[in-house]
């Protein structure tokens, strides 16, 4: 699989990342077991990615921590935890999140320690507060980089991390990005690129862009809302110039690969319980880009949009 340097922290990564948490968390959510999860890692190990992020609040550290016994050294290890008001109130106690991750994980050292779903109305006391803790673990050499993720699902026109870019303290970034809200192309992504800011992907593909009766439904919410204009677009099959001949097979595939090509998002997450549902992820993301019209016609429907996330 390919791999890309993440923006300044000289690390190279696969351009797919196992994401451990969305509506899954490795297959957890569901009522799979651990066996299960620690597969789908494995999987995920075997088809050569070398970037695992998980969270504290996804309650799947201990089985990566499991799967990756023996790997550690081949892999980029990335974890959150999250700004909840006593941890703003008393920052020291992220030291003790960090350690039981720490525990967890079975390492000594987190690659990429981020801040989880921050939300524009804290992010101020996240850099006053949280930050200066974070600088002391990365000093102590328990974390090698730091790194914030949005909650995209409510801030899906990106104002904290346009805030965050801007600051530029952090040397990673977590980014909600999708072919119904490519906002952060125009917002984000060209200011990580000028600063060297790396770039992790998610939502690339979420609950409405799973099957085309879901999509269907977003796009004809869309249109009675006014945030499309349902002219020319087919409403018994809004996407279905993406799932065609000599386009691509499915909505998931044809999203991935969106992704996948667009400049500055360094790695793009995927998560799953299912491991031949991950496969086929991995295929998806070592595809082309979309052809040229499919992707015009993408940009006039959607291009605008920075008000959904597809969650």
């Amino acid at each position: 699989m390919q791999r890309r340097m993440l923006g300044r922290t000289g690390l190279e990564v696969t351009a797919m990342g196992l994401g451990c948490g969305g509506h899954s968390r490795l297959g957890m959510a569901k009522g799979k077991d651990e066996a299960n999860a620690v597969a789908v890692i494995r999987r995920a190990l075997d088809l050569g990615l070398n970037l695992v992020d998980t969270a504290a609040n996804y309650r799947t550290e201990p089985y990566v921590g499991e799967a990756i016994r023996g790997h550690r050294d081949e892999l980029i290890l990335a974890t959150k935890f999250s700004p909840r008001r006593e941890r703003l109130e008393k920052p020291e106690l992220v030291k003790d999140v960090l350690e039981q991750s720490l525990r967890d994980l079975g390492t000594d050292v987190i690659d990429i320690y981020q801040v989880h779903g921050a939300t524009p109305d804290i992010y101020d006391e996240v850099v006053d507060r949280l930050y200066p803790v974070l600088a002391r673990l990365r000093d102590q050499g328990k974390i090698r980089f730091i790194g914030i993720t949005e909650m995209f699902g409510r801030d899906t026109d990106h104002k904290m991390l346009d805030r965050a870019v801007a600051d530029d303290l952090w040397d990673t970034i977590m980014v909600g990005f999708n072919f119904m809200n490519p906002s952060a192309r125009r917002r984000i992504l060209q200011k990580t690129q000028e600063k060297g800011i790396g770039t992790f992907c998610m939502f690339a593909i979420r609950h409405a862009l799973t099957d085309p009766q879901l999509a269907k439904e977003l796009v004809l919410s869309l249109i009675e809302q006014g945030h499309l204009d349902g002219d020319g677009i087919d409403r018994a099959n809004p996407l279905g110039f993406l799932v065609a001949d000599g386009v691509a097979s499915s909505i998931a595939e044809a999203g991935y690969r969106f992704c996948l090509h667009e400049p500055g998002l360094d790695c793009i997450l995927s998560g799953t319980g299912n491991p031949t549902h991950l496969a086929e992820n991995h295929r998806y993301l070592q595809m082309p880009p979309l052809p040229k019209e499919p992707r015009q016609r993408l940009a006039e429907l959607f291009g605008h949009l920075d008000c959904v996330s597809c969650n």
